[in-house]
């Protein structure tokens, strides 16, 4: 991260290379401070130890350059035939033994630091390619120089711009990226393909997106409900500690979130090991309300000022307000007309449930013509009351009755606080939904306090609360109603009932978080991009596909429905 001295910062030489493979991977590492390591990079940086450790003529220098404008590590450096050499190891195979241009451009870099370090000249670089055990010899001479000042002035030019570069046109080199399931390369190529196109002329092969984003996070989420708890860090572990039991030891690099619910504490060892590590910490009152989020990373500045340039764009608000309500509205007509499909033995839907539906439809159509927010909202609003008033079918005491189970009847939706037992589910797992669209968004660095439907009237963060619209159906309603349906739950043990509020007891906590947990492990297949992901993985998905629509090529988001 730059230092207030770091106003002309110097290009590190990775960067460089970076730069050389493809000017977007440099600018999300290099302007946006965006690095990820997958298992290629690894492997690469175990060669170079181990390379680096066993060389007994080696010398490893760290070196920077105000002329050139750049900085960097060398792998190592030996004297070859009377002069210096500067040596740089690959794990891979030589481009049929010559070098990769960016493999040469970095070389060429290094070759200029060393020169400048040492006073002595230098005349080549070599790279060394273990996959096939070649080596490959880089001439330091007046063309490497102009190569390498050009590529310096390229890369101070990409940073004088708040726009990412466009995607590479060769999909080959984003197979091998480490930051394909930030830059989403083949989703930009099937927007751009399929967007505004005729369906009939995009063919199914053409419109197919070869999957670079992981199906699903296998980190686990750590939610602390004891009252009391501590959560400390020791080495690379994290360590709960649980009054009266024995402390719980969770590896820290298998940990993706820790959510503390009341009265549990974090150290701030811990804070700082997650920060550092890429795990998300929320807290959460005992009530299930969000109170924070916390996630380390990159300060974002290019991309909040694009966020900022979009929604300052009424239109643009306009568009994807009209294209969220939408999903939301259409999600719901799906998911009701599912949950209600007459069986065998019924004539048909009841017709006050038909009602329900024709108001929902009627809004769905009004909304598609909306020229105004508000219009939106009002329909949208509408649309709600339809579906919550349409709620109470949607909850049988088995799938041939009707009626609610006992201690589960359902007249209507109510919240601040909740009145019934079921209203005391929605909040608690909507609570869950908006933690998770939240950590999502600051995980891909949005600012949260900008949205584009969902205006500031409370602390909850607007962008959150819109995003957080296409997930209350598959992550929220429809798990609650399962678990209902199901007799899961224990209208005495599982909840705290007073005559003005009903909440979660700390079992039926426990339950709903294994419930909602394990929902979002479900893996279902997105409608547009036709591949499989985790839920959880969608809602980050969502959350990259909407910076997007004003950060590459629009129109993917907000396109996932119920089947």
């Amino acid at each position: 991260m730059g230092t207030p001295d770091d106003v002309v910062p110097l290009t590190r030489v990775m960067a460089l290379h970076a730069l050389a493979y493809c000017e977007r991977l440099f600018y999300l590492e290099e302007v946006e401070e965006i690095r990820l390591a997958n298992e290629r990079v690894y492997e690469g940086r175990r060669v170079h130890l181990q390379d680096i450790s066993e060389g007994i003529e080696t010398l490893t220098y760290e070196m920077e350059s105000e002329r050139w404008g750049i900085r960097g590590k060398v792998d190592a450096v030996r004297y070859r035939d009377g002069s210096l050499v500067a040596y740089e190891h690959k794990k891979g195979k030589s481009n049929r033994r010559a070098a990769w241009p960016s493999d040469r451009l970095q070389v060429i870099a290094y070759c200029a630091l060393l020169e400048e370090a040492t006073g002595k000249t230098i005349l080549e670089g070599r790279i060394r390619y273990h996959a096939d055990n070649v080596t490959v010899r880089v001439p330091f001479d007046d063309a490497a120089r102009r190569e390498l000042r050009a590529a310096v002035a390229r890369a101070a030019e990409l940073r004088q711009h708040l726009e990412r570069p466009p995607v590479t046109s060769d999909a080959r080199l984003c197979r091998h990226c480490a930051l394909a399931p930030i830059c989403l390369p083949e989703e930009d190529r099937l927007a751009v393909m399929t967007v505004n196109a005729v369906p009939d002329e995009v063919e199914p092969e053409d419109a197919k997106v070869r999957r670079l984003f992981p199906e699903r996070d296998e980190r686990r989420i750590l939610h602390i409900t004891e009252p009391g708890t501590r959560v400390e860090r020791s080495a690379e572990e994290l360590v709960v500690e649980i009054p009266g039991r024995v402390p719980v030891r969770f590896p820290g690099k298998d940990v993706g979130a820790v959510i503390l619910h009341g009265a549990v504490q974090i150290t701030t060892q811990a804070i700082h090991y997650c920060a550092a590590n890429d795990v998300a910490i929320h807290w959460l009152t005992g009530g299930g309300n969000v109170v924070g989020s916390f996630r380390g990373g990159t300060p974002g500045v290019q991309r909040r000022h694009r966020q900022y340039a979009a929604m300052s764009d009424p239109d643009f608000c306009l568009g994807l307000a009209r294209r969220l309500a939408m999903a939301k509205v259409e999600n719901q007509i799906r998911y009701v007309l599912r949950a209600t499909r007459p069986t065998a033995t019924e004539a048909g839907r009841e017709p006050e449930l038909e009602q329900h539906l024709t108001q929902m439809r009627h809004a769905l159509a009004q909304i598609s013509r909306a020229t105004e927010p508000d219009e939106i909202r009002g329909y949208e609003g509408s649309a709600g009351q339809a579906y919550f008033a349409a709620f109470a079918s949607l909850i049988r005491t088995s799938p041939g009755e009707r009626g609610s189970p006992a201690g589960f009847e359902f007249v209507g939706r109510n919240r601040r606080p909740p009145r019934d037992r079921v209203n005391a589910l929605l909040s608690f797992f909507y609570a869950l939904v908006y933690k998770d669209c939240l950590a999502a968004l600051i995980a891909v660095g949005l600012e949260p306090s900008f949205g584009f439907l969902h205006t500031p009237r409370s602390a909850a963060h607007p962008l959150a609360l819109d995003l957080m619209e296409l997930f209350r159906v598959p992550l929220a309603d429809m798990p609650v109603v399962a678990s209902i349906n199901r007799k899961q739950w224990d209208a005495t043990e599982d909840f705290v009932v007073t005559p003005h509020k009903v909440w979660l007891s700390l079992e039926g906590k426990r339950k709903a978080i294994a419930l909602y947990e394990e929902r979002k492990q479900e893996s279902w297949q997105h409608p547009v991009l036709r591949y499989s992901l985790s839920y959880q993985r969608t809602i980050e998905l969502e959350a990259r596909l909407l910076e997007k629509e004003w950060t590459g090529a629009p129109g993917l988001f907000a396109r996932m429905r119920l089947r």
